[in-house]
């Protein structure tokens, strides 16, 4: 029996200025198949699915929805037709419930009371065989389960059509599982799943058909049992990607970085941070391991001097840096790589000249008397551009207008120029493709031979083994355990992650 695709996109060419994002791109989906979209930083797959969910219009070309030619004005016009995207970054009402979120904004929450709401709610996710408490409030749930409350949004909406966003990047390997089993039973239902994602093994485990695009353009589309692993990475970068091979051999040298019991309180008036110890050695990397949430984000912050201790102390090669201002920090050595590459990292209204200055403006390299010399700006710029392979259309440019995997690259780029003693990085492979995320761990691993201590929050547990020396697990602000990489394996960090005890098996 003919099967007929529920999802066609045929010609799609996009232009931003400067970059032609799509180039006569198409791209179908089919009922009941999970679909997996690779490809490199700027390869135009994010651009493709945004013109499928209706954030933007194709300069040519036409999206047809079983059948039916559609042009989406809006993300409302392509919900009608029954296609919704999940992004990375939730978008849900965190101080309302679960049920109110999933409800909010259709047609059937006019005049019902909450407990109708969280029946209706409740009724429909056991549907699909979810388990929610329809009364919690979003801020209560892990992100495992608030991604679960966002699919559940788009189903009640009547999508046949599901876009993911690398939905893996900040959950905990069981809750990658149990997501996976969730595409697996969409999928039984006839529900059409598209996964944007860089993470070869993911699509290799779950997807049914995979489509690799490069530079704007399709260079391969085919059934999963067709394909391997390391022929969809070269597809996707046009040659064979060498992955380094890590040696986790412990180098003696001086502690770099030392915190002692620190205590930090988040924005909500809450101790994020409990009772913290930890060091970082000269030439040693250590991950912090730990689902988002749970205090990452507001160490980081203490350490780069934009959040005061409540408690504690930090040491910076031997020199107490505690009340120090971000300035001084920076004048001995301690670079940092935020989490938020744009507002905290780089400002996206700005060029890149004047991204790659903005936290040494000052320093005389860059003046010409009382002036910012633009010239010298210029070539150290392009030099940066070079050095890291980052890809953009003008110097000049905003740098809004550039990819998030370049943005990152950028990012990395202007911290580790400046030849730290210490660089902290939350994510730094965030939405980097294989080739580039390999590129930016051999940075750091060239930055660690040179004996510079590095800190990284990192959320891929495969990264954290690969590159490693010692991981530290963060479960509720606090480090549940410090251990060697060499020594422990992915279970015991998942359960640690989760805030249960690993068993070790005895020998």
């Amino acid at each position: 029996m003919k099967r007929f695709p529920v999802i066609e996109m045929d010609g799609i060419t996009k232009s931003f200025p400067g970059v032609l994002a799509n180039n006569n791109v198409s791209f179908r989906v089919y009922p009941g198949e999970i679909h997996a979209l690779l490809g490199e930083n700027g390869a135009g797959k994010s651009t493709l699915m945004s013109i499928l969910a209706g954030l933007y219009r194709p300069d040519a070309g036409y999206i047809k929805v079983k059948g039916v030619k559609h042009t989406f004005k809006s993300p409302r016009k392509a919900l009608t037709a029954g296609i919704g995207m999940i992004y990375q970054h939730f978008r849900l009402v965190n101080n309302f419930t679960v049920a109110e979120n999933i409800i909010l904004g259709t047609k059937n929450s006019i005049g019902m009371n909450s407990k109708k709401i969280e029946k209706e709610a409740s009724e429909f996710a056991s549907r699909f065989g979810f388990d929610i408490n329809p009364n919690a409030k979003v801020f209560q749930l892990s992100l495992g389960e608030q991604q679960k409350v966002e699919i559940i949004k788009m189903l009640y909406r009547g999508c046949d059509v599901l876009i993911m966003d690398e939905p893996t990047t900040v959950l905990t390997p069981q809750e990658v599982k149990d997501l996976f089993n969730t595409l697996k039973l969409m999928a039984a239902q006839g529900k059409a799943v598209v996964l944007i994602t860089h993470k070869l093994h993911e699509v290799m485990e779950v997807a049914d058909y995979v489509t690799v695009l490069r530079r704007g353009e399709v260079v391969g589309s085919n059934r999963i049992e067709e394909v391997e692993e390391a022929s969809l990475a070269k597809m996707m970068v046009a040659h064979e990607v060498v992955y380094n091979e890590v040696s986790h051999q412990m180098k003696a040298g001086n502690t770099i970085l030392e915190l002692n019991n620190i205590d930090v309180y988040g924005d909500q008036g809450y101790l994020a941070v409990r009772d913290i110890n930890l060091s970082v050695k000269s030439g040693e990397i250590v991950a912090i391991a730990g689902v988002a949430g749970n205090g990452q984000r507001e160490l980081i912050e203490a350490i780069a001097g934009l959040r005061k201790l409540n408690k504690g102390s930090i040491y910076l090669e031997g020199q107490e840096i505690t009340n120090l201002n971000i300035r001084q920090r920076l004048a001995r050595g301690l670079n940092v790589v935020p989490e938020d590459r744009i507002g905290m990292g780089l400002v996206s209204n700005l060029n890149v000249l004047e991204n790659v200055i903005l936290r040494t403006y000052y320093n005389k390299e860059f003046l010409d008397g009382m002036f910012i010399d633009y010239k010298a700006v210029h070539t150290y710029a392009e030099k940066l551009v070079e050095d890291y392979n980052i890809f953009l259309s003008d110097l000049k440019h905003p740098i809004n207008y550039m990819s998030g995997g370049n943005l990152q690259k950028l990012l990395l780029a202007r911290e580790i120029s400046q030849h730290p003693r210490l660089l902290v990085a939350a994510y730094p492979s965030r939405g980097l493709d294989i080739a580039a995320a390999e590129s930016v761990y051999n940075i750091l691993l060239q930055e660690r031979n040179k004996g510079t201590g590095i800190l990284l929050i990192l959320e891929d547990l495969d990264d954290i083994f690969r590159y490693a020396d010692r991981v530290a697990v963060m479960y509720e602000g606090g480090i549940k355990q410090i251990l060697n990489v060499a020594d422990t394996n992915i279970d015991e960090i998942g359960a640690l992650m989760l805030g249960t005890q690993y068993a070790r098996k005895l020998s």
